[in-house]
């Protein structure tokens, strides 16, 4: 079992900054990576970001250059830094543990609770 544990969500006005959090417990050694993905229409959630233990990354094309997935290996940890905020990011923002080979994300069954984005305009 894996717990991933949200936060850093709120209220920014657009063009700001946020740091949003994911702290991992339990068996977090039977996966190599942890993804950000974001709540889209309905039940889909849109990867956007993946790093794997030792420090590959991998983006969506679209979330480059305003999304960086970085990690604290000793905190147990991943972070996603989200500058220049729309207001189309508002939604509720994942993180999953599963594998990372490559390019290529694999998502386990294991999600945290989210957290909440919300820019306003």
């Amino acid at each position: 079992q894996v717990q991933l544990v949200e936060s850093g969500g709120g209220l920014v006005q657009a063009g700001g900054s946020l740091r949003l959090s994911c702290a991992a417990s339990g068996s977090t050694a039977s996966f190599n990576a942890i993804a950000w993905y974001r709540q889209g229409s309905g039940t889909l959630r849109g990867l956007i970001a993946a790093i794997r233990r030792d420090g590959v990354t991998m983006y969506e094309d679209s979330v480059k250059g305003r999304f960086t997935i970085s990690r604290d290996n000793a905190k147990n940890t991943v972070y996603l830094q989200i500058n220049s905020l729309k207001p189309e990011d508002t939604t509720v923002y994942y993180c999953n543990a599963g594998w990372l080979t490559g390019a290529d994300y694999e998502p386990a069954d294991y999600w945290g609770q989210g957290t909440q984005v919300t820019v306003s305009s």
